[in-house]
């Protein structure tokens, strides 16, 4: 039976990685976004013609949050994510025969800052200020209207841990002797980061903030499992059963790479830095304390729970090392 998956915004560390996955399984990929993508945003014909038969759709469009948070960028990342999605619900809901399974990318930043207990799609709390309002929003638009013939569920994801992505930064300060915890601290706050809900509040000291992941094997996992589960649909947690934190995740990076030093990041150098690199210090200093119970629950078992062995897989690769996850056992 013929396998076809389409891909929207595939471009990115992720969506490169699942493309190749799917079709070294043999699955006929197709791709929507920009450049060399096989529809683009905006040929709403196009889209839907791609979309009509599809096994299954997965949307990983966004702007990457990792800029500085100007009026431009905000509303970039804001329309990015949710317009693309509108476009998506639309064309399904034009198809003749639409695809029984959409799968949209999300994101854990949707629960707030969390040290004092984890957040599960059940009992966390969603939080506030702008990454919030764009995760709202984005879920908002992707399951609202009827679509009787597909099944909705959005991937609330942790950090994910790969060759590429989120790591590659972590891993060039380490090298540099800079790997130490990034450190949280007061910090004067203007009127403009405030209104705008950019600015993020002094909570936990010493480099404890949570730090939730998931590796890309097990992205590729969950994706397969939710597949082989309709009765599973709404939102679901995709991280690991085992959250560190940021001081315990740049020791470990230490580590594997042998590096004996590395020096901590406190809060002035970061805003200093992330002035100068034009991003935001928020995305390293927010706790994300989140747990997969849903998947937990369901009976999904993670080819990398453990952040030690999950980093030193990917940092210290064997050559023996199959570029498929195990095939997931679950319960019913």
């Amino acid at each position: 039976m013929t396998n076809r998956i389409v891909i929207a915004g595939a471009s990115g560390f992720l969506g490169r990685h699942l493309v190749a996955h799917y079709r070294a399984d043999g699955a006929i990929v197709s791709t929507i976004g920009r450049g060399s993508a096989d529809v683009a945003w905006g040929d709403s014909d196009g889209i839907v013609r791609l979309l009509d038969g599809a096994d299954m759709v997965v949307n990983l469009a966004g702007k990457s949050v990792n800029c500085r948070y100007t009026a431009r960028n905000r509303d970039e990342i804001f329309r990015s994510r949710v317009e693309t999605t509108r476009e998506l619900r639309t064309a399904i809901s034009r198809c003749a025969a639409p695809p029984e399974l959409w799968v949209n990318s999300s994101t854990a930043t949707i629960y707030r800052h969390a040290d004092d207990r984890p957040m599960t799609e059940s009992s966390g709390d969603i939080g506030s200020g702008f990454s919030v309002s764009i995760a709202r929003a984005w879920e908002e638009e992707f399951f609202t209207g009827n679509l009787p013939s597909t099944r909705r569920v959005a991937l609330r994801m942790a950090i994910v841990l790969g060759d590429g992505g989120a790591l590659r930064p972590l891993v060039m300060l380490a090298r540099f002797g800079l790997g130490g915890p990034q450190l949280d601290g007061r910090w004067l706050a203007g009127r403009r980061r405030r209104d705008a809900g950019t600015f993020h509040e002094f909570r936990t000291p010493g480099g404890r903030q949570k730090f939730s992941w998931v590796h890309i094997d097990d992205v590729v996992g969950v994706l397969r499992f939710v597949r082989e589960r309709p009765d599973i649909d709404g939102a679901l947690n995709v991280s690991s059963p085992n959250p560190s934190d940021n001081r315990t995740v740049m020791a470990t990076i230490r580590r594997i790479l042998t590096v004996p030093i590395g020096l901590p990041a406190f809060r002035w150098m970061l805003e200093l830095g992330m002035f100068v690199l034009r991003t935001e210090p928020e995305l390293v200093l927010k706790s994300r304390w989140v747990l997969p119970e849903r998947l937990v629950e369901a009976g999904y078992r993670f080819s990398h729970p453990h952040l030690g062995a999950a980093l030193t897989e990917i940092l210290r690769p064997s050559p023996t090392r199959s570029s498929h996850p195990r095939r997931q056992e679950h319960t019913t």
